[in-house]
């Protein structure tokens, strides 16, 4: 596995309940700020395998990016079991909702 897929993967999957990062978040703190279509394939090809929460993730401008309307009514589902709010035409509020984490020694952590 390659270093940035292996950092995906293990951003991914500390996302906290009840918060959303953005595909280009991800990217950008796994080392690539332009790696942000890399982490929709990881997360198309790797979530069942590595059991991410692949709900907790959103496009840059707070969208559900998902086009298949069954598994998009999934991500809505989660997110709102979650606390997560979504609008009716699948937004998230990114101020209040977004995981904010930074990296520092390998590790990352929330912001104060």
């Amino acid at each position: 596995m390659q270093p940035f897929t292996h950092r995906v993967i293990n951003i991914i999957k500390a996302i906290p309940e009840g918060t959303v990062m953005t595909y280009g978040q991800i990217a950008e703190q796994a080392g690539s700020r332009r790696g942000a279509r890399q982490v929709v394939r990881i997360l198309h090809s790797l979530s069942d395998i590595h059991q991410l929460p692949w709900h907790r993730v959103v496009n840059a401008k707070g969208e559900i990016a998902i086009r298949d309307e069954e598994a998009r009514d999934m991500q809505v589902f989660y997110l709102n079991q979650e606390g997560v709010e979504t609008s009716e035409d699948g937004h998230v509020d990114l101020d209040k909702y977004r995981h904010r984490c930074e990296a520092g020694d390998g590790h990352f952590y929330p912001f104060e």
